[in-house]
């Protein structure tokens, strides 16, 4: 409902009606609308945050961390599109509010901390050329908004696993 009516267009009676439990339930779970809304986001971003994990913990070089990445933005795309347009719904509630802005950009700078340990791990290993890490993993955040914001608004015709690794290898010809 959040991301097809909005948040603000969405009640609390529809969000029962729509789940087929009673106002009771939801308030016994979720203190209100925002509660839950919260609860949609920090569901995404867990799952996103599992992926990051599983990367980190693999064995692979930097680069092929990063070109690997580019492969699950399909899957992004084609089963988190709703959850992604909540992420959106989000954004658009927290440049009124100044509590939830800072739980917005909580897993922006989280994400930021990851690519920059990761391109500071590629220095390390040698796969990666001495850059300024944080402009690097901005670049990355940023590629990967980018893509996925893409991927919303044209959701087919495009292979934006491609687009996503031609992106990746553009700029890891600029840094390796």
């Amino acid at each position: 409902l959040f991301s097809k009516q909005g948040y603000d267009a969405t009640a609390v009676a529809e969000i029962c009606e729509s789940a087929k439990v009673s106002k009771g339930a939801f308030y016994y779970h979720f203190s209100s609308k925002q509660a839950v809304f919260l609860a949609l986001f920090q569901d995404w971003l867990s799952s996103l945050d599992q992926q990051m994990d599983k990367l980190q913990q693999s064995d692979f070089s930097v680069p092929e961390t990063l070109r690997f990445m580019t492969e699950l933005i399909p899957h992004i795309i084609a089963t988190d599109g709703d959850r992604f347009r909540i992420f959106l719904e989000f954004w658009n509630q927290a440049s009124h509010d100044p509590a939830m802005w800072q739980i917005t950009i909580e897993p922006y700078q989280r994400y930021q901390v990851f690519f920059a340990k990761l391109i500071a791990h590629g220095i390390r290993e040698g796969s990666i050329e001495d850059v300024d890490q944080q402009i690097v993993a901005r670049i990355v955040v940023a590629l990967a908004l980018g893509v996925l914001l893409q991927g919303m608004v044209e959701p087919v015709g495009v292979d934006w696993e491609e687009v996503s690794q031609q992106g990746i290898d553009l700029l890891l010809d600029g840094i390796t």
